[in-house]
């Protein structure tokens, strides 16, 4: 069983606070995302699960025993580093085998794990060749693999497709929940990508400055925010003051039309127009608000800067 558990966690270097009574449960075999910008703590709190660093307040429990004492290597869990730490000296083999042999696995249970890992990750083929003549994606597969093969508990993912260009960080994505999912791990993946984070988790908690500011699904998480933080960082929004509460409308919700149907639409101009090909963004400007607005790429209605259109908002109190 990989549930994990952080009850209390408040962390301090020096007399800086870095985490703040965080209490978290991470369901076994869940895909649990930690989002939040640069800073705001999530390394952290992924470093004192994995038993990096003890946390000045609080206790991590994996299961239902409590593991905040315990060595890193004690911890039964597997880590893959935003730089994939690799062993250059090692062939892809030697890598993925490595833990095994720490394990003191039998040769005959290294040589069949090692391999069956290797083409779990697509890379039998490449078991020979040195880390140094792999491309970017092959060494995060080496990494993951190498991960993987000790079966830990609960597998922590520190930013692993930061380093990889937009292309092959989708292609990336998609595999390591392909292999999440096939292996039924509890993940625990760290990022600072809001889109990365929508398509992958199970569930995300969001982080600023030290606090957990919500825990909920993607969708949840989306689609009813509970701070502007959360509206603006998760993706774009339009924030109204409505009865002196925050209400977060998505650019998509919000519908142009060129004529005032049933006068019951809101009049502006367009005054902002960003192509991004399957969709165009607008900044349409009324007589008290400027709206983001994102339509699909549609050819047979072309709005231009300066146009007037009506805006359709349906608000949700």
């Amino acid at each position: 069983m990989g549930k994990v558990t952080l009850r209390n966690i408040s962390h301090k270097f020096d007399k800086e606070n870095v985490l703040n009574n965080i209490n978290i449960e991470i369901q076994d075999g869940e895909l649990f995302t930690l989002l939040g910008p640069s800073g705001c703590g999530k390394t952290t709190l992924l470093r004192i699960i994995a038993g990096f660093i003890k946390p000045s307040v609080g206790e991590v429990y994996l299961s239902d025993e409590n593991i905040t004492n315990l060595s890193p290597e004690k911890r039964d869990i597997g880590i893959v580093f935003q730089n994939y730490a690799l062993f250059s000296h090692m062939n892809v083999y030697e890598n993925i085998a490595y833990g095994l042999k720490i394990k003191r696995l039998s040769k005959k249970q290294i040589i069949e794990t090692a391999n069956r890992y290797l083409d779990l990750v697509g890379l039998y083929d490449y078991k020979d060749r040195k880390i140094d003549e792999l491309s970017g994606g092959q060494q995060q597969r080496v990494a993951l693999a190498r991960s993987l093969a000790v079966e830990p508990k609960v597998l922590l993912l520190d930013e692993p497709l930061s380093n990889l260009d937009a292309a092959l960080r989708d292609k990336m994505r998609d595999e390591i929940h392909r292999l999440q999912k096939a292996l039924k791990i509890s993940t625990v993946f760290i990022t600072h990508d809001q889109r990365e984070a929508l398509s992958i988790s199970d569930r995300i908690a969001i982080f600023n400055y030290g606090e957990c500011v919500q825990i909920g699904t993607p969708t949840d998480i989306y689609n009813n925010p509970q701070s502007d933080f959360v509206a603006n960082f998760v993706g774009e929004t339009n924030t109204l003051a409505i009865n002196n509460k925050s209400i977060y409308q998505r650019p998509e919700l919000i519908k142009l039309h060129s004529t005032n149907l049933n006068n019951s639409l809101i009049k502006g101009t367009i005054i902002q127009k960003s192509f991004n090909g399957s969709t165009i963004d607008y900044i349409v400007k009324t007589d008290d608000f400027e709206y983001k607005v994102k339509e699909l790429n549609d050819s047979r209605t072309i709005r231009k800067i300066d146009d007037e259109v009506y805006l359709e908002i349906h608000i949700n109190r």
